[in-house]
């Protein structure tokens, strides 16, 4: 006991530590002070230690016992290490020690004890300790090879699997040589300066993640990935992983990397210890709560998501869980302000919470993953919102259609009587592609939108419009009859033919409609909208801006133009279409003075098929390009024969409109030429006067240059469409073939004769030459002669025919008698 003012003094400066604080006689050990942070420490009050003895008071371990049994001298040298009490109730504390010699205010020499609690320390430090063998263990047992780098290249960790994987030898696995491991595995790859200069660019990029496959010389391919070790968002260092993917390829996509850093993890993710109360956090889960670590350990890790006795229930669920599955999983909300007290809006996240047990049965931690789920919410949401309607017009899509649709048809049904039904009408808007390549699709989408108000205005509150896409609309009529769909599809028509106005420009729009009725044409909202795009298509076939209801024998004619089309498509490369070739004869001497190249086709089954039938079939769906470029190349190679066997002819060719406006038709002609060596002067290509009228100005411009070329130009079927002569005066035309609708009628039809004779006459008096084509008749012959049309082709002459025969007539003869009959 240390007595008098000067011990008071003591007494007052030792109480007012927080440190347990003995004054032990050297001598006896007896404690001669204890303040009352020993108190606290031991649970025993100052009176009852002061005159104890020390070692009796202390839990020794042998180096303890060894230290208290020196001599006076020894002790008074005093000693730090870590030692251990007994508290009142028994139990063992550790505590950081410190025995240092301090003199008494009557100056006797005395042992200064100080001791600080190392409980919390210690449950620390033994949770550390698992913490980082589980992560040890949980490398090793990975399944990928993993390795790691810190920020001086310099390896700081890697697994079995990568020993194995790169096969290295036992003696790099017992020895620290990071330069003999990097020598080992670039001695591995089959292309070793390519895995060193890979390696130098990941390393100029410490943020980045990368991913790439290596061959080992071995013929293992094993993928690598990486990804930067993360510290407080800092990149310290990098972890590679390996994985073998030589017999499972396909495995590697669903595969994840089986290691992550912790504080580079883009989930929220915290520790809680086995109290459920947090001991960490990553920075992700800081900012998605709004607090820091620090002010949130020891927190009980279920009033992260509010107050802790409002969650009593839900922790009973999710222990109930941890013992069947081991973790729970599932959505809460985060409140709206942080635990810290931050002001931070409520957001909903993704909880799994898995715990950690020992080998006894025993949770010794959990680990909860969070995902912020406020983006997929709203996603959600918004996604909700479209589900029903279409994104562009706001108008109600297919989904929310056929809901409505299927509500009526139930109704009806359910009534049993006979109530009636409904109508559906295909809208599609006439040549909307026009609007979208001249104006702009953003422009397009405007008119759309106008459009779908215009049509709206035109239904009553219980109808629908529907946008299926495109410029396509679907109409539900509710309780329509045909009559009421007729009502409805000529108030749509003529409201659309009221100009439209859209920055300061109009424009006018034209739609076709089909109509299909229920029950009649179709039980379900997919065979009437089928049906009534059948009629709606049937309209546009018959020259659009009208409407029409669908008839059953639409669907016979349509799927008949479907096998047609497709046995079209399969012909070329069948073999069952051929280039006949008909003979253009000079009127005065019956000379062979050109061909004309036309395609036949004749399939095994449908017999010979007209190019009347098949041709616009091809110009409609657009295969008229391959089927022109084919007979292009047939023609051009037959004409080089004949020129090669001494018979010079003109080849003429036709060419549809689709094929002509082709960007590269003059190109592609001009190779096809030169390719098979014939001038330019023995071919003829035949257009309709539509081609010419057609975006005139570069029509002109591609005329002009295959007139520069050499290539003759004819006008096929002249008189037939609409004409615009001036194109004759300003075009390079050196042909016009008089349509064989006007031969027909000669010698006896004045109008037919008109016409000719006009033709003849304004082709001499321009320098073109005049072919009449169809002519069949000795009669029609000689009425062409009189008004001196110079050249024709026909049946009188011959058909067209097969190259082979077209050749023996060449080599047979190279004119025709009029005085004999027309050869078969």
């Amino acid at each position: 006991m240390i007595r008098g003012p000067q011990g008071s003094v003591w007494r007052a400066v030792f109480d007012g530590l927080l440190e347990a604080v003995w004054l032990v006689e050297p001598e006896g050990l007896t404690v001669r002070f204890a303040n009352q942070g020993a108190a606290a420490l031991l649970g025993r009050s100052p009176e009852a230690m002061e005159g104890a003895n020390a070692v009796e008071l202390l839990a020794c371990t042998p180096e303890d016992l060894y230290f208290w049994a020196q001599d006076r001298d020894a002790l008074m040298r005093g000693i730090h290490s870590h030692s251990g009490l007994l508290g009142g109730d028994g139990q063992f504390i550790p505590v950081d020690r410190r025995v240092s010699r301090v003199d008494s205010p009557a100056g006797e020499a005395l042992l200064l004890v100080t001791m600080i609690d190392r409980r919390e320390q210690a449950s620390n430090e033994r949770e550390l300790e698992i913490l980082l063998s589980e992560l040890r263990a949980t490398l090793d047992s990975a399944a990928d090879g993993m390795l790691v780098y810190d920020m001086g290249g310099r390896m700081r960790a890697f697994n079995q699997r990568l020993a194995q994987l790169w096969g290295m030898p036992e003696d790099l696995l017992v020895q620290r040589n990071d330069a003999a491991v990097v020598a080992h595995m670039q001695q591995q790859v089959a292309d070793a300066d390519a895995y060193r200069a890979r390696l130098s660019s990941i390393a100029l990029e410490p943020g980045r993640e990368t991913s790439d496959i290596l061959h080992l010389r071995n013929g293992t391919i094993i993928e690598r990935r990486s990804v930067p070790q993360l510290s407080q968002g800092r990149p310290v260092g990098r972890v590679f992983s390996f994985r073998d993917v030589t017999l499972n390829a396909e495995a590697q996509a669903s595969l994840r990397l089986a290691a992550r850093v912790f504080d580079s993890s883009l989930d929220a993710i915290f520790i809680a210890d086995d109290r459920h109360q947090i001991v960490r956090m990553n920075p992700s889960c800081e900012r998605l709560i709004g607090a820091p670590a620090v002010a949130l350990q020891g927190v009980p890790a279920a009033s992260i998501f509010g107050a802790e006795d409002a969650h009593a229930g839900w922790m009973e669920h999710v222990l109930a869980a941890w013992e069947r599955d081991g973790f729970w999983e599932g959505e809460l909300c985060l409140p709206e302000s942080g635990a810290s007290g931050t002001a931070k809006p409520a957001c909903a996240v993704h909880l799994s919470w898995v715990v950690l047990r020992s080998e006894e049965g025993n949770a010794l931690q959990s680990i909860g993953f969070m995902r912020d789920l406020t983006q997929q919410h709203a996603a959600r949401t918004r996604i909700e919102e479209l589900a029903y309607s279409d994104v562009l017009t706001g108008l109600p899509n297919r989904l929310r259609l056929s809901r409505r649709v299927g509500e009526a048809i139930d109704s009806i049904q359910a009534s049993r009587l006979d109530a009636g039904g409904f109508a559906i009408l295909f809208v599609d808007l006439d040549r909307f592609k026009i609007i979208n390549d001249s104006l702009g699709h953003l422009f397009g989408d405007r008119v759309l939108q106008i459009v779908a108000k215009r049509l709206q205005g035109c239904l009553r509150q219980s109808d629908m419009l529907c946008r299926l896409g495109g410029d396509e609309f679907v109409v539900y009529l509710h309780g329509g009859d045909a009559a009421i769909a007729e009502g409805v599809a000529r108030r749509m028509l003529e409201d659309m033919l009221r100009p439209f106005m859209l920055d300061g420009m109009g424009f006018s729009i034209q739609c076709s409609i089909g109509v299909a009725l229920y029950p009649q044409d179709g039980e379900t909202l997919d065979d009437l909208i089928k049906q009534a795009d059948t009629a709606m298509y049937r309209v546009k076939e018959r020259g659009r801006g009208s409407y029409g209801f669908y008839q059953p024998q639409m669907n016979a004619d349509l799927l008949s133009r479907m096998k047609l089309e497709h046995a079209m498509r399969q012909a070329l490369g069948q073999q069952r279409m051929v280039v006949h070739y008909q003979p253009q004869v000079a009127m005065a001497t019956g000379g062979v003075v050109g061909a004309e190249a036309l395609l036949r086709w004749t399939d095994p089954e449908l017999g010979p098929i007209s190019p009347g039938v098949f041709i616009p079939l091809a110009e409609e769906s657009g295969y008229i390009i391959t089927l022109g470029s084919w007979v292009m190349e047939q023609a051009v190679q037959e004409a080089a024969r004949w020129l090669r066997s001494g018979s010079p002819l003109v080849m003429a060719v036709n060419v549809s409109a689709l094929e002509f406006r082709q960007p590269d038709f003059v190109e592609r002609l001009t190779r096809l030429l030169l390719k098979h060596g014939l001038p330019a002067k023995l071919l003829e290509l035949e257009l309709t006067e539509t081609i010419l009228l057609q975006d005139a100005q570069e029509m002109e411009q591609r005329l002009v240059a295959l007139a520069e070329l050499g290539v003759g130009l004819a006008i096929d079927d002249f008189g037939t469409g609409y004409s615009s002569l001036a194109y004759l005066k300003k075009l390079a035309i050196h042909k016009l073939k008089i349509d064989q609708s006007f031969v027909r009628g000669l010698p006896d039809d004045e109008g037919d004769r008109a016409i000719i004779n006009a033709i003849v006459h304004m082709g001499r008096a321009l320098h073109i030459e005049v072919v009449a084509e169809g002519v069949e008749t000795q009669q029609q012959r000689k009425a062409l002669e009189q008004m001196d049309c110079r050249y024709f082709q026909g049946y009188l002459c011959a058909p067209a025919m097969p190259a082979e025969a077209f050749r023996s007539l060449l080599a047979s003869r190279q004119s025709y008698s009029w005085e004999l009959p027309a050869p078969a």
